[in-house]
Parts: C-alpha cells; structure tokens; sequence
C-alpha cells in the first residue's frame, strides 16, 4: 500500500542475497526490463547512488546495505514512447538541446543535482508531471532555482500530479529514460505501479 501523509514509510532491513545492488537508476530499469521479458518477478534492490537513491537518502556503502539499512516499498513507472514500452525508477525527461521545451515526469525527487521534482515521492502512488515551454531569460532564472528546488511555481512550467501523465509534442524530443538516452518520441503517456518492488537504502 503506497504512504499515505503523516505516515512511518520504510523499516530497517538488510540485502537478501537474491538481490541486486546497483549504482544507478538505469540499472533498475534495466532489470527490470529484462525481468518483464522473461517472465519473472522483479527483484529486490540495494541502491548505492543515482536519483532514487538520493531521494531515499541512502550511501554509496555496500556494508551499510548489509548491515543498518532501510527498506522501502518503491512504485515503478511504466512509460509508452509513440507506443514502445519501458519502464522506469526515477523519472522520463525529453528536452530540447537548450532545456527551453521539456516535459518531465518524476517519480524521485532528483535529476542528477537538480531538486526537479521537490514534492515527488517514490510510493505515494503519483507521477510528478512538469512541461514547459520557455524563453532563453525564462529558463536561465529556474535552471539557477533547479538546484534548491524552489523553480515552482512558475506562469510556464504546467504541473500535474498524478497516477498517469501523458505530453504530446509537434516534433519529435529527445528522450532519457533514467538519464539513458533511448531515442527521440512525439508523445509520451506515463504511469505508475505502486508498491512494485522493494529497495534497500
């Protein structure tokens, strides 16, 4: 069951030894792609870094996760690129060279040092949708906030929480998927999984 607000979310827990310790998000999207494709239950995860990870507040310390960690239930995102099927741990980014046409869609609170998402949660059951459409002044003054998070709110970023997001664009954007690049896409519909897999922190 996703966290619901006031809430304890997580519980200490240690790496069961089925599982999988990654150093990125791309990694659990990876998995968890490849676990979709044969058929099999996603696995557990021990996170040492990326945005997820960040977003948990857990350390690049491999003892950590065996010893004194936290384990968390994590909702997964499930994305549609022009109708070719992924899936994601943190968050669906397609921008411009410039940054100054986006679309977003959070699922962690970080992309890379940017506070993009600063109210999104990996198991409150919501996808933090963020699209805009600036000028080059505009996006010079939230690219300066991204870091502290404070961006929003913004006359022209539109901003949408909830369990699925769709953005349509009039050419094609470039696409990342965890920080991976994986083509370029003219819409994209995501949504979330909630409570699909467990990570360790």
């Amino acid at each position: 069951m996703v966290i619901a607000k006031g809430q304890p979310w997580g519980e200490p827990g240690s790496l069961p030894s089925d599982a999988i310790v990654v150093r990125s998000d791309r990694e659990i999207s990876r998995a968890l792609n490849e676990a979709r494709r044969s058929g099999t239950p996603f696995p557990t995860f021990g996170v040492l870094a990326g945005d997820l990870c960040h977003t948990l507040g857990g350390k690049d310390n491999v003892e950590r996760l065996e010893t004194g960690a936290s384990a968390f239930p994590i909702d997964v995102g499930e994305v549609l690129l022009d109708g070719l099927h992924h899936y994601f741990a943190a968050h669906v980014v397609a921008h411009t060279r410039t940054w100054r046409r986006f679309a977003v869609a959070m699922n962690a609170q970080w992309v890379g040092d940017w506070n993009f998402g600063p109210k999104a949660h990996p198991n409150d059951g919501i996808l933090d949708g963020y699209e805009g459409n600036l000028n080059a002044f505009e996006w010079r003054k939230v690219r300066s906030r991204l870091p502290s998070g404070t961006h929003f709110p913004h006359p022209r970023i539109f901003v949408r929480r909830s369990a699925a997001v769709t953005f349509e664009f009039e050419r094609p954007l470039p696409v990342f998927i965890d920080g991976d690049a994986v083509g370029e896409a003219r819409h994209i519909a995501a949504r979330l999984i909630p409570d699909a897999i467990r990570v360790i922190a």
